[in-house]
């Protein structure tokens, strides 16, 4: 798959979709400094191996998740490579019978399309429906990577600005999961 350089606070060119456009907005707006690349969609985890290698970090897994019900919903934030298994997952977050959400989900809470859920789909977020999962390694990393709500770029973020200026501005608070 072929990417773009690496840009350091540099918006893709062109017209922007609106959820990709207000994911930028609200890095500037945070202050936040970011690292993109640009790719054709990185949907997969195979996809996004050459993306990590131009970024420099393993891209993470941002899985969107319910419970059985469909009425309590997640994000997890999980290192490339780890294996997901959700019994373990429901036991520590108190929650049974874990899925994949529905794709109307993903768009109506965080306006993201299947292949981009994001942490920075948060800010759509307004209702605090979604509870935001950091497994451990991605949460003690230096930096985190991430879609601008599409999945056509790739971002690295330091995750101290994550924590400290996004989940404060989105009002989310983060569960620390170990997988």
């Amino acid at each position: 798959m072929e990417c773009s350089p690496f840009y350091h606070n540099v918006r893709p060119e062109g017209t922007l979709l609106p959820q990709e456009e207000a994911a930028f907005a609200l890095l500037e707006a945070l202050g936040m400094d970011y690292d993109r690349v640009s790719s054709e969609p990185a949907d997969t985890m195979e996809k996004c191996a050459a993306v990590s290698e131009v970024l420099g970090m393993p891209i993470c897994k941002n899985l969107f998740l319910c419970n059985r019900q469909k009425n309590q919903f997640y994000l997890l934030l999980m290192g490339p490579d780890k294996p997901f298994h959700t019994k373990d997952l429901s036991h520590q977050i108190g929650s049974s019978r874990l899925s994949f959400a529905p794709e109307e989900a993903l768009w109506e809470l965080l306006h993201c399309t299947p292949g981009s859920a994001t942490v920075l789909g948060l800010m759509n977020d307004a209702e605090h429906r979604v509870r935001l999962l950091m497994e451990r390694e991605v949460y003690e990393a230096e930096y985190l990577s991430c879609h601008p709500c599409i999945c056509t770029s790739s971002l690295k973020l330091r995750t101290a600005d994550v924590l400290g200026k996004l989940l404060p501005y989105t009002g989310h608070e983060v569960t620390v999961v170990d997988l």
